[in-house]
């Protein structure tokens, strides 16, 4: 029941969560048809991604300009740009095209990430209790379920013009949830903020554990279909379900770590987190069959799902109230780069190494969270105390 009453507290944001696992579901299972329909390689596929972020990136920044100026409007009118954005790039047949269509997804999504982030931040300090693992959930469990949805209607001929449409409605659905809630009231006046005197030796290392956190996370939403159909010969349903996998396992396991949330240490979680899914990543990428394939990338989802919110939550908790809109806007800045880079990032080698590589290569870097990360984080979280 506590989870429920969590969810319906956070409502408002949990429909942008939606929404945007809508969208990347949808996406990560059409890239199977979407790459030769535009007519790019794996390089250029990597290279046009890689574009779009930038211009993400970009709006993130601006994002805590955009909510201010959209006020409690903010989440209903970006979800809105959002099922607009949605419709764009089924309809493309060229990279240029391609590329200015995912600008426009890319940017509108960003923008909603940080804001309805901000929002769940906003909504714990008013209730005193932690959301956030609980609304990551949402974006997995939409994820994996338009995954699958995908996955099912390329098997009987639905195109990505069709499927992109189906998913736009459905967000223009959750902009009405996303309008009827309310809005939390902020700490601090928009007078009163000050500017946090934070290090870059707390806030770094913090921002790079999101950072590969998300990286890892989009690149294998972004790729984990093409690498079952190339590689092991899936069918259409078969490489859904690699994406689908991952969203369903995410979902679980940040359920999960809503429950522990307030029972385990931040460190503890993601240091087992991390090794969870760098072997999961490994097992991916080495695998010889398609069920040893799902096997890796449900250990990765499980892992993978809650060392984001577990970063977010041990910075918050290690700065003083006034200060930790700052901070997490910018570990968000660092952070969510790893959900633009990771597509690019797997394209490039793949063009060069192959698929199995690329994902090797995300497994290094889960190892690296335990091995460099966390030490880090935990000597500049010890000077702070």
């Amino acid at each position: 029941m506590s989870l429920l009453r969590d969810l319906y507290v956070s409502r408002g944001p949990a429909a942008g969560f939606a929404a945007v696992g809508v969208f990347w579901g949808s996406f990560a299972a059409l890239v199977p048809v979407l790459k030769p329909q535009v007519g790019l390689s794996d390089g250029q596929f990597g290279l046009a991604l890689l574009i779009t972020s930038i211009g993400a990136v970009m709006a993130m920044w601006l994002a805590p300009l955009a909510e201010r100026g959209l006020g409690p409007r903010a989440l209903a009118v970006l979800t809105a740009l959002l099922a607009g954005a949605t419709l764009l790039p089924g309809h493309t047949t060229g990279g240029v095209t391609f590329t200015l269509a995912m600008l426009c997804v890319t940017m509108t999504s960003g923008t909603l990430d940080v804001a309805m982030n901000a929002r769940v931040s906003a909504l714990e300090a008013q209730v005193r209790r932690s959301l956030m693992n609980l609304n990551h959930a949402v974006f997995s469990v939409a994820y994996a379920a338009c995954a699958l949805a995908t996955g099912l209607a390329r098997e009987v001929g639905f195109g990505p013009a069709a499927v992109l449409t189906g998913a736009a409605v459905v967000i223009g659905c959750l902009v009405l949830q996303a309008a009827a809630a309310p809005v939390a009231d902020p700490e601090l006046g928009a007078d009163e903020v000050e500017a946090a005197p934070l290090p870059w030796t707390l806030l770094l290392p913090g921002g790079m554990i999101i950072l590969i956190a998300f990286m890892s996370e989009q690149a294998t939403e972004g790729w984990s279909a093409l690498h079952l159909e190339r590689n092991l010969g899936a069918g259409a349903a078969q490489g859904a379900l690699g994406p689908a996998l991952l969203g369903i396992t995410m979902a679980v396991g940040r359920l999960a770590g809503q429950i522990v949330a307030n029972r385990l240490s931040e460190k503890l979680v993601i240091r087992w987190a991390s090794v969870t899914a760098g072997l999961g990543a490994t097992i991916a990428a080495a695998a010889p069959s398609l069920w040893v394939a799902y096997l890796g990338f449900s250990i990765l989802g499980l892992g993978v799902s809650v060392m984001a919110p577990m970063a977010y939550a041990w910075i918050g908790r290690m700065v003083p109230n006034r200060y930790r809109s700052h901070a997490i806007s910018r570990i968000s800045v660092v952070g969510y780069a790893g959900f633009f880079i990771g597509p690019p990032l797997m394209g490039f080698l793949s063009e060069g190494f192959g698929l199995s590589t690329s994902f090797a290569v995300i497994g290094g870097l889960l190892f690296a969270v335990t091995l460099i990360l966390l030490p880090v984080l935990s000597r500049a979280a010890l000077r702070r105390v």
